[in-house]
This record gives C-alpha cells, sequence and structure tokens, in this order.
C-alpha cells in the first residue's frame, strides 16, 4: 500500500549537531580564557549557553540568530557576574564564529541515498519536513541534491511544532492512517507526529541535543518504531505494511 513517508532533515538525513558541538568547542575555549580566572568553568559555559539558546528557541523558532546570539548573551551573562570589562570587538568575535556553523559543508548519513531511493522504487511518495531558516535549510537541500527525491513536497517552518504539522497534514489532505513522520527529534517530529495521529519513526541519535529529548507522553494511533539507521526503515514500513495487509 502506497505510504506518504514524510522526513525531518538535520540529524535523520544529513548531519548537523557535531558541527554545532565542533563550533561550541571553540565557543568553550575562548570563553575559558577569558573567564577561567574568575573561576568560571567550561561546564558552567556551557550549560549557561543552552540555556539562553533553548529559551530563545522556544520564543523565536529556529531563526538562525539564535545560535550566535546565545553566544552573545552567554559573554555578557558571564562580564554581568564577574564584573570583567566587554568589548564590542569580543562580541562581534562570537557572533561570527557562532554563525560559521551555517558555513560548514553538510554530508548525509550512511545509506541516506540508498534508503530513499529503496522507499521510491516501493511506490512511496516521500516529503520533507525541516525547521529553520529557509534559506539555510533550502541551501542544504540543494547541496544534497534532495529535490530528486521530494521534488515540491518540500515544507520548512520556523516553529516545528503540533502546530506546524496539523497544518501541513490538513492543506495537504494526507489520509493520516498511510503517513509516516520520520525524525531524530521527540520535541519536533515524534511528539507531533503522535499528537497528530499519524504513524512515526524515531531515529534515535547518539549526542543528542537537549532541546530534541524530553519524555514521549503520547499515545501512537498507529506504528511507532524507534530505529539507530536510516537503512533500517524501509524494512520496519514494509514489515508493518504486510502484518495489517
Amino acid at each position: 500500500m502506497k505510504q506518504k513517508i514524510m522526513f525531518d532533515l538535520d540529524d535523520t538525513l544529513i548531519y548537523c549537531n557535531k558541527y554545532f558541538h565542533f563550533i561550541l568547542d571553540q565557543f568553550s575555549d575562548e570563553m575559558t580564557t577569558w573567564y577561567s580566572s574568575a573561576g568560571v568553568t567550561r561546564a558552567n559555559i556551557l550549560e549557561k549557553q543552552s540555556e539562553i539558546d533553548v529559551e530563545r528557541i522556544q520564543v523565536q523558532g529556529f531563526k538562525s540568530e539564535h545560535f550566535p546570539q546565545s553566544f552573545v548573551d552567554t559573554y555578557r551573562y558571564f562580564k554581568n557576574i564577574t564584573g570583567r570589562a566587554g568589548s564590542s570587538l569580543e562580541e562581534e568575535k562570537l557572533w561570527k564564529l557562532g554563525q560559521s556553523v551555517y558555513e560548514l559543508e553538510v554530508e548525509p548519513y550512511p545509506l541516506m541515498e540508498e534508503t530513499l531511493d529503496s522507499l521510491a522504487r516501493g511506490g512511496h511518495e516521500l516529503h520533507l519536513y525541516t525547521g529553520g531558516d529557509s534559506l539555510i535549510q533550502h541551501k542544504k537541500i540543494a547541496h544534497m541534491k534532495l529535490e530528486r527525491y521530494f521534488q515540491d513536497r518540500i515544507y520548512v517552518r520556523q516553529h516545528k511544532n503540533t502546530a506546524a504539522l496539523e497544518e501541513i497534514l490538513t492543506d495537504g489532505r494526507f489520509e493520516r492512517g498511510n503517513t509516516w513522520m520520520i525524525g531524530n527529534s521527540v520535541r519536533t517530529d515524534v511528539l507531533p507526529a503522535l499528537q497528530c495521529g499519524i504513524n512515526a519513526v524515531y531515529l534515535k541519535q547518539e549526542a543528542e541535543w537537549t532541546y530534541n529529548v524530553i519524555p514521549i507522553d503520547a499515545k501512537p494511533i498507529g506504528a511507532f518504531f524507534t530505529l539507530n539507521a536510516l537503512p533500517q526503515i524501509p524494512p520496519a514500513i514494509n514489515d508493518y505494511l504486510y502484518k495489517q495487509a
């Protein structure tokens, strides 16, 4: 039976978190150089940055500015509590460092193309649903040449939540029993899918971003699988459909 299968992009089809961790390491190194003499540790810096970043996302959504601004806000926080003199040049340096994460070249997860090819050959209709800045996300999509799989079935939203998914499903007149959401985020992929009454695959990744990790407190109406790699998806869906036939 033909299914509509919706994929998340970042850390589902392509790597994302590891690039943010790479930049965060540079940020914490710089901040430690400036503030360690005041007793501020690397752990203190990363904890405060994460807290500020998550708060900003919950209000503003996935605007590209949230990450570099969290660097500047963290810098200002420790400047104020330690009394260390700051400067606009240091703030500018941190902003540019945070912004540089969007300039790093992206790469696919292992067997991404083979997974999408398998599902397409099986007659399924593939959709892409991602959160973030539209220009940045479409740049990634073009770089990976993902239009060949998703064509015009690509949705980019600044706020990726249950309301956004519900709007896509309603506007597209998706048959929910035959629709799947596949992603690595419990917050923005799994829970919205379950709350909207569609099938869900939690593609669990190592070293997940704190923002994405929350309890799964919704009961599935249809299928719900937890998998660890893209190549596991086609056989899991096919096996489920076989059992339902």
